[in-house]
């Protein structure tokens, strides 16, 4: 079972042994006897989307590292990006002129990503292609560049701040992020439940007892944005 115990949540990133050189990772899951089994970059752009080629030269490289020691590793790759809107641009630019001795960051035409017609921009575009095909690693035998799963999201910076926009990627596309934790959960129960059953006891996934006090609205814990894998018995045994 899970348990919900803030005290115990702690910063930084997590170093993993990769086969050219260690590598610092924002999200690891690790498996006593197996090491790590999961790994999330979380990566992002405020703008200067003429730079993307180089954040993509960093993935490959970052992938191809961790799998050449650990194959097995579910690797995932998820990019944010600002929304930055031209039609807004256009008219903050109208409405009030640059002030040379202000510390905000100007927002530059090389920052912008969404088009009057609501449309990305050719280098976001472009970028998004050339991720769509860094992801989709099925087997620990696949490609070692590719990542298991990976996502780009583009923040509304405008009245909806905040908000991923559902526009784009497209429905289709494999980018979309309400698909990235539900592959990368497939892939991880692909590799280490269903096919290694006698480890089932160290590497299935935990759920949350539904007597938690995470779940408990008078303690004012957050309303949750998602759903919670909640165990359908409280006394679930470990040896079934």
């Amino acid at each position: 079972m899970l348990s919900y115990e803030p005290d115990c949540a702690e910063g930084g990133e997590a170093t993993i042994l990769g086969g050219l050189k260690t590598k610092n990772v924002d999200v690891v899951v690790t498996k006593e006897g197996l090491g790590p089994v999961m790994a999330v970059s979380c990566k992002g752009s405020i703008g200067a989307f003429r730079n993307l080629t180089n954040r993509m030269e960093e993935a490959v490289g970052d992938c191809t590292n961790l799998h050449i020691t650990y194959p097995a590793l579910v690797a995932g790759y998820l990019f944010v990006m600002r929304a930055h809107r031209q039609d807004a641009f256009d008219a903050a630019a109208l409405a009030e002129p640059a002030d040379a001795g202000s510390e905000k960051r100007a927002i530059g035409q090389n920052d912008i990503a969404i088009q009057l017609d609501g449309a990305p921009v050719e280098s976001v575009v472009r970028f998004h292609n050339a991720v769509r095909e860094l992801t989709g690693r099925r087997g620990i035998r696949n490609d070692v560049s590719r990542y298991e799963a990976a996502a780009l999201a583009l923040v509304d910076t405008t009245s909806a701040a905040g908000q991923v926009l559902s526009t784009f990627p497209t429905e289709d596309s494999p980018l979309r992020i309400e698909r990235f934790f539900e592959t990368l959960y497939q892939r991880y129960d692909e590799r280490y439940v269903y096919s290694a059953p006698d480890l089932k006891r160290i590497t299935r996934r935990r759920e949350w007892s539904p007597a938690s006090p995470i779940f408990d609205r008078e303690l004012g814990q957050p309303v949750l944005d998602y759903a919670a894998r909640i165990s359908a018995d409280v006394a679930t045994n470990d040896e079934d």
